[in-house]
């Protein structure tokens, strides 16, 4: 034995009141959970409220793991599927085969649906997703530790992974001979210990650079896709579990070119600023104190308290609208410049008043089209806001 070996469990299911309880399944729900919580934590400071990240995940969770098993099907249908294939086994997702392609594309979807439930623009869930996600599948990983799975190429690494042989008739439990689990011969590269260090780098970078730039309109949910396959292509090189090929490649590396080469395009063609909201019906005056009663005893502190319960929909503002309306609960008026930046985040304002001050529709279309054209001649354009000149 290696000491410098990295073991690997010896069981990834335990019988709890005769029902099976998998280290797989324990480890994707807590993957879910992480990303869920810190979805929520980003959602709350672009205006959303509280726990709308379950509203969405109610949609998403079961899409993703559809979508999920679906793409594993497709890529991997030799298992289920024409001579000595097992149809039904196609419905046994505890055995594993979950593809993270079809689990973002499906998840996707159902966020999307979970989104237009609330009244929520999609690019605010999305760019809210992109650090929570890749969290999530660092987490998930490690239920391939449980199962000895997804390991990759012999090594002689210092932290070369033991594996145990995995026993096909008492599923869960590695080969027992003379009360000693049976591992392969030599170590192998710990692929699954590689992908989780590598996902949670991708979380540190999206937030860094989510945090410096406001990336807006589906970004930073680009930039997470990106980071991640660049890892997913050398680290899926070193995997040796059954794959098929496409000119003797593994076809999750072709996969994962293309999706980075569509999200790179989507990054650099996609620009606009970070979108916040504000319920649609946010009030735009302080209420009227009753003649009856001290002014001073009136509850400022009322309509801002009303924020906390779930709006019907949100409106897209500017940050400066945004950040009033947490101090005060009470949503300004829209300048042009503010009317400019909520076109550019994705939003669609509203003239509030068709009379308004002369030149104000042409001062909103000019200032628009700057803001859709950006400072480097593309679509929006992530820059640090000008000083506002507009004194409240």
């Amino acid at each position: 034995m290696n000491l410098a070996a990295i073991p690997s469990p010896t069981t990834s299911v335990w019988h709890v009141l005769g029902l099976p309880v998998r280290a797989y399944a324990i480890c994707i729900v807590l993957g879910i959970v992480a990303s869920c919580l810190i979805m929520e934590y980003r959602l709350r400071s672009r205006g959303v409220a509280r726990w709308a990240s379950l509203d969405i995940a109610v949609w998403a969770v079961p899409f993703g793991i559809v979508g999920a098993r679906i793409y594993h099907l497709i890529t991997s249908p030799q298992d289920y599927f024409g001579a000595g294939g097992d149809p039904i086994r196609a419905f046994y997702i505890w055995e594993g085969g979950l593809g993270i392609w079809g689990a973002v594309l499906g998840g996707a979807l159902g966020a999307y649906l979970g989104a237009r439930q609330l009244g929520l623009p999609f690019g605010v869930v999305a760019d809210s997703l992109a650090v929570g996600l890749p969290v999530g599948q660092a987490i998930g990983r490690v239920g391939n530790w449980f199962n000895n799975e997804l390991y990759g190429k012999e090594t002689t690494l210092p932290w070369g992974l033991e594996v145990h042989d995995m026993d096909r008739s008492n599923p869960g439990h590695a080969t027992v001979i003379d009360g000693q689990a049976v591992t392969l011969p030599d170590l192998y590269h710990p692929t699954f210990l590689y992908e989780l260090l590598w996902n949670l780098g991708v979380a540190l970078l999206v937030y860094l650079a989510d945090k410096k730039f406001k990336f807006g309109r589906g970004r930073a949910f680009a930039l997470y896709v990106m980071a991640y396959t660049l890892g997913r292509v050398w680290i899926e090189a070193l995997r040796v579990d059954e794959a098929n090929h496409l000119f003797g490649i593994r076809l999750n590396v072709f996969t994962s070119i293309i999706v980075f080469l569509g999200a790179l395009i989507y990054f650099l063609v996609v620009r606009g600023p970070r979108a916040y909201v504000v319920p649609d019906d946010a009030p735009e005056t302080a209420p009227e104190p009753s003649a009856a009663s001290d002014v001073s005893q009136v509850d400022v502190t009322a309509a801002a308290g009303s924020r906390e319960a779930t709006p019907k929909g949100y409106q897209v503002v500017s940050e400066a609208r945004f950040e009033a309306y947490r101090r005060t609960g009470i949503l300004p008026p829209d300048t042009p410049q503010d009317m400019a930046e909520e076109i550019a985040a994705g939003g669609h304002p509203v003239e509030r008043d068709p009379a308004g001050p002369a030149g104000v529709e042409e001062a909103v279309l000019a200032t628009g089209a700057a803001a859709g054209a950006g400072p480097d001649g593309a679509s929006g354009g992530d820059v640090e806001q000008e000083s506002r000149k507009d004194d409240r």
